[in-house]
C-alpha cells in the first residue's frame, strides 16, 4: 500500500518512514506543506500521515484543500496539538484519525492498517481466499494450518490483490500502490513478483489463485484448492 508522510521534524520523519517501509508500505516523504499538497493532489495514496505545523502551507490547510478537491484519501493527523478542541477541529475538517505526539509506533501502524482496511471496505483484519488466510494485522499468511513465509514485498503484493479480490488489478495499479518508485526501474518487476508469489501460495497441480487477465493485469480468485 502506498502512503504519503508529511512531517518536518527530520528524526521523526526518518524513523516513521523507515518503520512503515519495514512493515511493507511504499512511502513517499516530504518535509513541507507545499510539497505535501502537491503530492496529495498528484498521486493516489491509500493513507496520508499529516503533521499540522509545517513550513509553508500548514497541515490543516492541506487537509481542507484535499477535501475541497473531493479526494477521498484517508488522512491521519499526527501532531503535538492535544486539546479536545484541536482534535475536534481536525476531525471536522475531514481527517479520518488523529494521533498525538509522542506516540508508540505500534499504535501508528495499527491505525494505518485500520484506515487501509476502511479504504477497501474490509472490517475483518483476516482475509480468506482460496484456502489462504491473510492476517493483515500480523502480516502473516497461512494455507490451511501451514504458515507461508513471504518476503515483505511479496506480502505487500498479496495483500493488495486480496484487498481488491474480484477486481481486475492492472500492473500500473500494482506498481503505484506496492512499490517505491525509486526502488527499481525494471519494467517487468510486477510480473516477476507475481511469479515468486504463485510458487509460494498455489496448491500443487491446481490452477493459480492469481489469474492473469491478458494484456490488462491480474485478479485473485476466491476458490478452494
Amino acid at each position: 500500500m502506498r502512503l504519503l508522510l508529511v512531517e518536518d521534524y527530520a528524526p521523526l520523519r526518518k524513523s516513521v518512514a523507515k518503520g512503515l517501509r519495514e512493515a511493507g508500505f511504499a512511502v513517499d516523504v516530504t518535509d513541507n506543506g507545499d510539497d505535501g499538497l502537491w503530492h496529495a493532489m498528484s498521486n493516489d495514496y491509500d493513507v496520508i500521515v499529516l503533521d499540522l505545523m509545517l513550513p509553508g502551507m500548514d497541515g490543516m490547510t492541506i487537509l481542507r484543500k484535499i477535501r475541497q478537491a473531493r479526494r477521498e484519501t484517508h488522512v491521519l493527523i499526527l501532531t503535538s496539538r492535544d486539546t479536545v478542541s484541536d482534535r475536534v477541529a481536525g476531525l471536522d475538517a475531514g481527517a479520518d484519525d488523529y494521533l498525538v505526539k509522542p506516540f508508540a509506533f505500534e499504535e501508528l501502524l495499527a491505525r494505518v492498517h485500520a484506515l487501509v482496511r476502511r479504504g477497501y471496505r474490509r472490517k475483518d483484519p483476516v482475509l480468506s481466499f482460496g484456502g489462504l488466510r491473510i492476517d493483515t494485522a500480523a502480516q502473516r499468511v497461512f494455507r490451511d494450518d501451514e504458515e507461508l513465509h513471504l518476503t515483505p514485498r511479496e506480502y505487500a503484493l498479496l495483500e493488495y490483490l486480496a484487498m481488491r479480490a474480484g477486481e481486475m488489478v492492472s500492473r500500473t495499479d500494482i506498481w503505484e500502490h506496492v512499490y517505491d518508485f525509486h526502488s527499481t526501474s525494471a519494467s517487468n518487476v510486477v510480473d516477476v513478483y507475481i511469479g515468486y508469489l504463485r510458487k509460494k501460495i498455489d496448491c500443487p497441480g491446481q490452477p493459480s489463485l492469481i489469474q492473469t487477465i491478458r494484456g490488462r493485469g491480474y485478479t485473485l480468485r476466491d476458490e478452494p484448492c
